[in-house]
């Protein structure tokens, strides 16, 4: 029998960000970059050798260039993603008086049904509507998926930031990420993991039951 993905997890910066640290057969994965990530996974020991990113909010990206530095590892992220991590000003624009240090990822992601990295196989999902370029990975093996801020235990992510999108949200939740199956297990950008049948009966925001 196949053994399950180690992963453990961090939760830093002022919105209680998640990040997770999976282990692959060819080293650490790191999801997500929140403030305080990088001393996090220096503190642990890791070689790190591969950061992906669910998303461009500033939140889960403050710590990719310090991450870069540190472990001199690749990153990677969908296009769309792209400018939000190597413009300085991308959030100002908006009116957000917050900013990270920029730099560009190493290669781009896309939806994929099935894809590589460090030896482990993910499908990518896009899902739009919290934010554009949205991704979800999930390791059909192991019936893990890392969520970003599509899918929370009992709630979704906002759709009032700008690109998002409430209804296309709910819509693509509700296309994409219940037929993974019930008993997957969910681990989100915020809050404690969830499963996908816990929240397609009793979620109040995509709950079909």
């Amino acid at each position: 029998m196949k053994s399950a993905m180690i992963y453990e997890r961090f939760c830093g910066g002022i919105f209680e960000t998640n990040c997770y640290l999976l282990k692959a057969p060819g080293g650490g994965i790191l999801f997500d970059a929140p403030d305080g990530a990088c001393e996090w996974v220096r503190l642990l020991g890791v070689d790190l050798k591969l950061l992906l990113l669910t998303h461009g909010h500033v939140d889960h990206v403050q710590d990719v260039a310090r991450i870069k530095r540190q472990f001199d590892c690749p990153i990677g992220c969908h296009p769309l993603t792209a400018p939000m991590i190597s413009d300085r000003e991308f959030f100002r624009s908006f009116g957000f008086d917050l900013e990270i240090e920029p730099t560009n990822p190493d290669f781009l992601i896309e939806e994929t049904p099935s894809r590589d990295f460090l030896g482990s196989q993910f499908q990518a999902l896009e899902v739009p509507g919290h934010c554009p370029g949205s991704l979800c990975f999930f390791l059909p093996d192991d019936r893990l998926l890392i969520g970003g801020d599509v899918l929370f235990a009992g709630s979704i992510g906002r759709g009032d930031l700008p690109g998002g999108d409430i209804d296309l949200l709910v819509q693509e939740i509700r296309k994409k990420i219940f037929p993974l199956g019930d008993d997957v297990t969910v681990l989100p950008g915020h809050g404690p993991p969830t499963k996908i049948g816990i929240e397609r009966r009793t979620n109040p925001f995509v709950g079909l039951e």
